[in-house]
């Protein structure tokens, strides 16, 4: 479907890529994954057509459809979430436009023996086909089903795209490439955007998508999770492996193990061969042995050790100064924007030396308190007051974002550095992989994992006692994760980190403040008490708006627990008469998903019917000038979709009563 074919890609004299050759399949489902700055972003702009290679070429079938999701893109303002998302639809829409149009002509013809009035009926009869088969007839509810699945409430429908972050815009772009259906769709880092929630649907759509999905991501269960196969890009070259992530990092291992393996037995042959040949060169008796040898050399095929780049981050956060004991303390603490209510009655202290996460489903205030620590964001309610000596470092989630494109990558640590570390700028850029000329970059041409290296060495030009990191691990490699990682459980200081990443979570903090319902609620333990103590898998189901409803029955930990979620049944033996109940209310709702799938079987039949019908007029003693014909297809096409409207709310009801309930 694509062929990549020897594609170089040169900058500044050097070679990003040098002759990589690899194909697409119609279904195929690749991880690109490899280190920041080693060129999957500009590979994908390269399959696009919005980047020219310097050699090579990219070959794609006629009738392939790309949709691609870019780290960062143009977003559109002046519609509404639903109207935006809609745009997804426009070849649908002017398809509609033209069924409207081909009926008007035809309701106005009497010749209905010519030629000319065959060939409207024809032509209508194939865009109305069309039109079934980009199932046009659903398009609000599809449109209604990504957004909801990508993390929008109804209630944000009708809102302007220009009330929303730029995160969120960035859900709509990709809720417009998924409806749009391309043949390939291509994404780069979609899970910085999302939640655990939405992650967890787009990995169950993309698993399922009919076309080929290529994607960039450092979140190693999303890989998992949706790929088949995964190429890594390593010191311009690519290496395929027809395997998930997981499989991927053990096969390559086994395979460079091999190689080095093999690598040493022929060097010893090799060594070998050569002292027989150099003792034996002058003694005619072993001339055809030595000759024998010599071609045997010249002939042989060296093996070649597939170079890894081992080059990795040296982060080591300067040492905290010493702050009081009472680092952060909050009583009562609400937001609100509006007339709406972010979360009320927050109360909690850190302690020096603290390591805590802020978890929840977006939109639930994390980011928010974050910022009101830090002073960006007032209080609606209540007080928040930091230590004695507290000095607050502060990563905030789009601070990549916030750095001036125009400077060089020295320039924006210099133009903040102040003092004796300004003899060190080099040390520390050299520390997070920025060396030689890639000091006098502009910030504007710089990767987006190369951006938030950046903006974490910035925060390493002072000593802080308290870091705030807002989603630090956006953009960032595997292997950069796990050196961040590590330095922050080196870190002698107090840290609250805002994460949806779980493994990123796992042994570096103690305490947990769950984001859900209005509530800020304290757990004591690591994120894997967190889980174990609400008898839940994964992160989807903290995240999920059910589990949220259902996380405090039976957790010993869990601060201000709701009192109606102490009554429920989850979690304990249900009695008889309950079960009964709950299995009764259950029967309702699957009946009214039923009755809506009758009825959507019995209009689609009677939609089939007119097809057939407006296909062949005279067949079926029809009159096309008739506008009845066309007002009773229209009714049955309104009917259609709100039979939709209903299943998708009556499935949606079920669903919901199931995992509230635990069928």
């Amino acid at each position: 479907m694509i062929s990549i074919n020897g594609v170089t890609v040169t900058f500044g004299g050097e070679n990003l890529f040098d002759n990589i050759s690899f194909i697409v399949g119609d279904r195929d489902r690749i991880g690109l994954v490899g280190k920041n700055g080693a060129g999957k972003s500009t590979l994908l702009k390269v399959i696009t057509g919005e980047q020219t290679p310097s050699g090579g070429t990219v070959s794609r079938s006629s009738d392939v459809t790309i949709g691609y999701l870019a780290q960062q893109m143009p977003l559109s303002d002046g519609r509404t979430v639903m109207e935006e998302t809609m745009t997804a639809f426009d070849a649908i829409n002017a398809l509609e436009r033209r069924i409207e149009e081909l009926g008007r002509q035809i309701a106005s013809r009497t010749d209905y023996e010519s030629a000319s009035y065959e060939k409207l009926i024809h032509e209508l009869s194939e865009c109305t086909e069309r039109f079934h088969i980009m199932d046009g007839s659903s398009r609000e509810g599809q449109a209604e089903k990504a957004l909801t699945g990508l993390g929008f409430r109804r209630a944000d429908f009708g809102r302007p795209t220009s009330e929303f972050s730029g995160g969120w815009r960035m859900r709509i772009e990709l809720a417009k490439i998924l409806l749009r259906q391309p043949s390939v769709i291509l994404l780069d880092e979609p899970t910085n955007h999302l939640d655990i929630e939405s992650i967890g649907w787009l990995e169950d759509y993309l698993k399922d998508y009919r076309g080929a999905v290529v994607l960039i991501s450092h979140d190693r269960r999303f890989l998992d999770t949706v790929t088949t196969r995964t190429v890594e890009i390593m010191l311009g070259k690519t290496h395929d492996y027809n395997v998930p992530y997981s499989k991927y990092v053990v096969l390559r291992a086994e395979r460079r193990a091999q190689q080095q393996a093999a690598y040493e037995n022929q060097q010893k042959m090799i060594k070998s061969t050569e002292e027989f040949i150099e003792r034996f060169r002058y003694k005619p008796s072993k001339s055809n042995q030595v000759q024998s040898r010599v071609k045997q050399l010249e002939k042989l095929e060296i093996i070649e050790v597939d170079e890894v780049d081992n080059s990795t981050l040296a982060i080591r956060f300067p040492p905290a100064p010493r702050s009081g004991n009472i680092v952060l303390e909050a009583k009562g603490v609400g937001k609100c924007f509006d007339d709406k209510r972010i979360f009320s009655g927050a109360e909690f202290t850190l302690e020096r030396g603290d390591k805590v996460a802020f978890v929840g489903r977006n939109g639930e205030g994390k980011t928010t308190f974050a910022r009101m620590i830090v002073g960006d964001t007032p209080l609606t309610e209540g007080s928040l007051r930091t230590g004695h000596n507290v000095s607050v470092g502060y990563y905030a989630q789009n601070q990549e974002d916030l750095m001036n494109g125009d400077f060089t990558v020295f320039d924006t640590l210099d133009r903040v550095a102040v003092g004796d570390i300004r003899t060190k700028l080099r040390d520390i850029l050299g520390a997070f992989l920025f060396r030689g000329d890639d000091i006098d970059k502009k910030v504007k041409v710089l990767s987006g994992g190369e951006r938030s290296r950046l903006a974490m060495a910035r925060l390493m030009l002072n000593p802080y006692n308290l870091l705030i990191l807002d989603e630090p691990t956006n953009h960032m490699d595997m292997r950069s994760k796990d050196v961040l990682k590590r330095a922050l459980k080196e870190y002698d200081g107090t840290l609250i980190v805002v994460s949806h990443d779980r493994e990123f979570l796992e042994g570096l903090v103690s305490k947990v403040y769950e984001f859900s319902d209005g509530r800020v609620r304290e757990h004591l333990g690591g994120i894997d008490d967190f889980l174990y103590r609400h008898k839940i898998e994964s992160m989807a189901q903290i995240e999920s708006p059910s589990a949220g409803k259902a996380s405090s029955s039976g957790a010993a930990a869990v601060k201000d627990a709701p009192s109606e979620a102490q009554g429920k049944v989850v979690g304990r033996q249900r009695s008889f008469h309950e079960q009964k109940e709950l299995e009764r209310a259950r029967r309702k709702l699957r009946v009214a998903v039923e009755n809506a799938e009758a009825e959507i079987e019995r209009i689609e039949s009677s939609l089939r019917e007119y097809d057939n019908k407006m296909a062949d007029p005279q067949a079926y003693g029809l009159d096309m000038s008739d506008s009845s014909l066309f007002d009773a297809y229209k009714t049955l096409k309104s009917q259609y979709n709100k039979a939709m409207n209903q299943w998708e709310a009556a499935t949606e009801a079920l669903d919901d009563f199931d995992a509230k309930n635990g069928f």
